[in-house]
């Protein structure tokens, strides 16, 4: 491959890894974003994002770089970076800010600062590729900015609104955010997951909450492993982590969620690297019940029992007897099960 190709093919490698990694932030600030005009906005780039990567992806195939060994495998460093960098974020973009509002403004102006790296890197693929007289590339990468740059525009004109939302909330205390209108909730109520409406009159109230709360999903497992990456010991959920002893540390993670238990994980293994602490929270990895199980009070959670299902009852008390082990949660699902 001619050094000109090379650089294109360079070029294209990361224009495409940031793709991939934009469609993982997008969807995460879906997730946290209600029902509305900015949310609209977000599905639409991420079906632009998903294309433009399609579209890149066809260019590097036509460049022939599937059959160069050491370009596919800049590719695959490329991509693998972008993704982690981009889930490494992706629980900031859940958890960031006093309130719904304003975390939806915070990502909102970090959008803004993805798609000027976008714009930027996709000008320089097009004066490259102009400069060697690769025509192709040239209209690909004008076409892709073009999306950006409108992206870009319409990002900072939700701004000032997005702001207004937030003084509403943390200001004069007239709150607007739903958490049962975000993206989340919509998605895991589209794809059919949904309870009985059936159920007795007594705690009704009750199991509504517990079913708004378990639609929500929780943070995935990789999101918690990469995150560990790059946080320091003041993100982690034990408190004075690297003033305890390895036998001090496993006795406080049995009560952890799957979230900081992976986060652990990866911050143990990029730093001391203790077997007793991995082999212990190895030992307690794996899937919650349903998705945002974690985050749910053990009131919430007997709600849910309540419902009868017995498949679900099992996998809480299997999961409660090895992680939290909270007693209001066992007794809730023996009591479950001896009536199934």
């Amino acid at each position: 491959m001619q050094k000109t190709e090379q650089k294109i093919v360079q070029y294209l490698n990361e224009a495409h890894a940031t793709e991939q990694a934009l469609a993982t932030v997008l969807k995460s600030q879906i997730a946290m974003s209600p029902r509305g005009r900015h949310r609209g906005g977000l599905e639409t780039h991420l079906r632009q994002t998903r294309d433009h990567a399609n579209r890149v992806e066809r260019r590097l195939d036509e460049l022939g770089h599937g059959n160069n060994l050491l370009q596919a495998g800049v590719g695959i460093v490329e991509t693998v970076l972008g993704q982690a960098l981009a889930l490494g974020k992706t629980p900031l973009d859940l958890v960031r800010g006093s309130g719904g509002e304003e975390k939806v403004l915070k990502n909102a102006k970090d959008a803004c600062a993805t798609e000027a790296l976008e714009i930027a890197t996709y000008t320089a693929i097009e004066r490259l590729a102009r400069s060697v007289g690769d025509e192709q590339t040239e209209a690909l990468a004008k076409s892709i900015r073009s999306d950006e740059q409108k992206m870009l525009d319409r990002l900072l004109n939700e701004i000032p609104a997005l702001t207004e939302a937030v003084v509403g909330s943390d200001v004069r205390g007239n709150g607007s955010y739903d958490i049962t209108k975000t993206g989340a909730a919509d998605a895991v109520r589209d794809a059919g997951e949904s309870v009985s409406e059936t159920a007795r009159d007594a705690g009704s109230s009750a199991k509504r909450t517990a079913r708004k709360a378990r639609k929500v999903p929780g943070v995935a497992q990789t999101e918690g492993q990469l995150k560990g990456a790059l946080a320091s010991e003041g993100d982690l959920a034990i408190s004075g982590y690297g003033k305890l002893t390895a036998e001090e540390i496993v006795d406080k993670l049995s009560g952890l969620s799957q979230v900081d238990l992976a986060k652990i994980d990866s911050y143990e293994r990029k730093n001391e690297n203790r077997k007793t602490i991995l082999s212990r929270v190895t030992s307690l990895r794996g899937d919650e019940p349903w998705p945002g199980y974690d985050e749910l009070s053990v009131s919430e959670i007997r709600a849910v029992l309540d419902e009868g299902d017995e498949g679900r009852i099992k996998r809480v008390r299997t999961y409660e007897r090895s992680h939290k082990n909270r007693a209001g949660v066992i007794e809730a699902s023996e009591r479950e099960l001896a009536k199934a």
